[in-house]
């Protein structure tokens, strides 16, 4: 049997139990890995019960720095008797199947192109340890150390990890490294030079760190000056206003008091949660919710008047699989259309797009200075697999010169300085956006009086069919002007420009790099841009008009993303060719490679077309 083999280049799959603490043991092989210096990216698959029922966890390992979801699997560590059968057949022929063999195998597991470790990790446990509710606990564990003997891994890297993970608690620590010891020592006597797989110390990560998008969030809304959270609960959202909690208690404390310089205001619903959100921001705090989303369709009705009122809000989308209740735990970029023309009426919302921690931190951070320059609901489109689990990234950085942008704001001396009336909907610049004015600002100017129904330039109500069209006009212009200030495109281009062009965001991002070296290695060139906000930008939408063919490639079944594009850039619905994946897993580049692939064969015609040195890879 020829067995995978791979030097810090493979897949593990844990089969495990919901509830079962089997996050933490493998997470802790995740570190080790990336601690050995090796990019790595786990992904948790987890359901949305309390626990019972089965949770993946897979782990990439890749030197290239290939960090998104392959798509199948070389090993699997199997300790969940639901999904055995499963997990067995689902193997890459020539992997490992790694499994508690204190019970052995049913009679018809078999396969001669897998090689089967049984290490008894129940038997193991029980031997050693006398807590029954701390042997499944360590029971992972057990496997941790027995996969650290197999993929000759640094064992002192785990030790280390453990001793710091219970430096509060060292009792903790001693079963822990205890449990780690066993599984190592027995794997390394009976399966020594099984295993093909390897890691191998490196120097690949730089100072890359890794860190899940929803505590980035927290520390880019913590940076950016964020003082009130509104916010219900709701996964996988909900952790983003535990951090910043966390966050705040740690460092936004005044020093005469020892309070928590932020409220942070569990409403009664989403709706509430944003109001609480829209009251802050027009009385010039800087506020911010956190939701998916069911939580979009409640806030919309408050949207709208924020938008049609001009008042800054920030809200963080960590889009889930819907409609309805959908699938809770597994991810979607599926509320598109939903954020970006939220509330009835003639509304439209700038929109964000991270693909990675660092971004998820620079954009909340940026989506503060946006919504105040601009007066109106910015939201940052982020999703559960970016939001919950552990991605590598650059570092985070905040410079000593970053200064806030608190937009058009009317200070007491400025309104004694004005020549002529004020109007806070009276455009003086030609960009749309209107000066306003925070309450209490001035004894007697600068007040108005802020409505949801149609007014003048004085902000006088009016029912006038002219001071409608006028305002709703303005509201056009500044949609113009946002697009001067949102993030720009990455816009990747081959030499000499390749007819076909790839359009994608989010964390569909690594998938879609590797997928386009895989096609570039086929002798297939695919320009790239990655899209980073809504609206659209006119290079982005020359970048399409540019190429003879465009896949657009998102994560929902109706290619919203190519919706928005159809509808906002005018453009030819033909020509923009929909790569759509909704199963609520992360993107895997191997079935995205072959979607792509079938999709170009389905048009071999234009392929034949190509001329030398634009459809092949230089």
């Amino acid at each position: 049997m020829k067995q995978l083999q791979g030097v810090n280049d493979f897949v593990i799959r844990f089969a495990n139990v919901n509830g079962s603490g089997s996050a933490s043991a493998n997470n802790l092989f995740a570190k080790a890995v990336f601690r050995m210096g090796v990019p790595v990216s786990p992904k948790n698959i987890f359901p949305s019960n309390i626990q019972g029922l089965p949770t993946w966890y897979e782990v990439r390992v890749n030197a290239q720095g290939y960090v998104g979801r392959r798509g199948d699997v070389d090993m699997v560590v199997a300790v969940n008797g639901q999904t055995l059968r499963q997990d067995y057949d689902g193997l890459t022929p020539g992997g490992y199947f790694l499994f508690d063999s204190s019970k052995p195998l049913p009679e018809e597991f078999r396969r001669d192109d897998v090689t089967v470790i049984g290490v008894p990790m129940t038997l193991l446990c029980n031997e050693a340890f006398d807590n029954p509710k701390m042997r499944p606990l360590l029971k992972n564990i057990i496997y941790v150390g027995a996969l650290a003997a197999l993929l000759d891994m640094e064992l002192q890297v785990l030790i280390d990890s453990l001793t710091k993970q219970f430096r509060k608690n060292p009792k903790l620590a001693e079963p822990n490294i205890t449990a780690l010891q066993l599984g190592y020592d027995y794997a390394g006597e009976h399966f020594q030079d099984v295993c093909k797989l390897s890691v191998q110390r490196c120097n690949l990560v730089g100072d890359g760190i890794i860190m899940d998008g929803n505590t980035a969030v927290a520390l880019g809304a913590l940076y950016a000056g964020a003082t009130v959270v509104g916010w219900y609960p709701i996964t996988p959202s909900t952790s983003i206003i535990e951090a910043f909690g966390r966050y705040a208690e740690k460092f936004r404390i005044e020093q005469d008091t020892g309070r928590i310089k932020a409220a942070i205001v569990q409403a009664e619903d989403e709706l509430a949660a944003i109001g609480i959100v829209i009251g802050a921001s027009w009385n010039g705090a800087r506020a911010f919710t956190a939701t998916s989303g069911p939580g979009i369709s409640l806030m919309s009705e408050f949207l709208g008047l924020a938008y049609f009122a001009e008042i800054p809000a920030v809200l963080v989308n960590v889009q889930r699989t819907g409609p309805s209740t959908g699938m809770p735990t597994r991810t979607q970029q599926s509320d598109l259309i939903s954020c970006a023309y939220a509330s009835h009426g003639d509304t439209k919302h700038p929109l964000l797009f991270p693909c990675d921690p660092k971004e998820c931190f620079d954009m909340t951070a940026q989506a503060f200075d946006l919504a105040e320059r601009l007066q109106t609901p910015v939201i940052v489109m982020s999703d559960l697999d970016l939001g919950m689990n552990d991605h590598y990234s650059p570092p985070l950085n905040w410079g000593p010169e970053r200064v806030y942008d608190r937009g058009k704001v009317l200070s007491a001396a400025e309104l004694d300085g004005l020549t002529t009336a004020w109007g806070r909907y009276l455009d003086t610049d030609g960009d749309g956006i209107c000066s306003r004015t925070y309450p209490g600002t001035h004894p007697d100017k600068g007040v108005y009086f802020t409505r949801g129904t149609s007014r003048n330039e004085y902000s006088a109500y009016t029912e006038d069919g002219g001071a409608y069209t006028r305002n709703m006009e303005r509201l056009q212009l500044k949609w113009e002007t946002a697009k001067t200030l949102l993030p720009p495109p990455r816009i990747k281009l081959n030499e000499p420009q390749a007819r076909l062009g790839a359009v994608f965001f989010g964390s569909s991002t690594p998938a879609v790099y590797e997928t386009i070296e895989r096609l570039r290695a086929r002798g297939i060139a695919v320009d790239t841009m990655r899209l980073r906000a809504f609206p659209f930008q006119p290079n982005a939408l020359d970048f399409i008009h540019r190429h003879e063919l465009v896949f657009v490639i998102e994560q929902n079944r109706d290619g919203q993303m190519r919706t928005l594009l159809i509808n906002e850039g005018d453009l030819v619905p033909h020509k923009l060719i929909a790569i759509n994946s909704y199963d609520g897993l992360p993107l895997a580049s191997r079935s995205l490679t072959q979607a792509m692939e079938e999709a170009l064969a389905e048009r071999g015609i234009l392929l034949q077309q190509l001329a030398p040195g634009q459809g092949d890879a230089q």
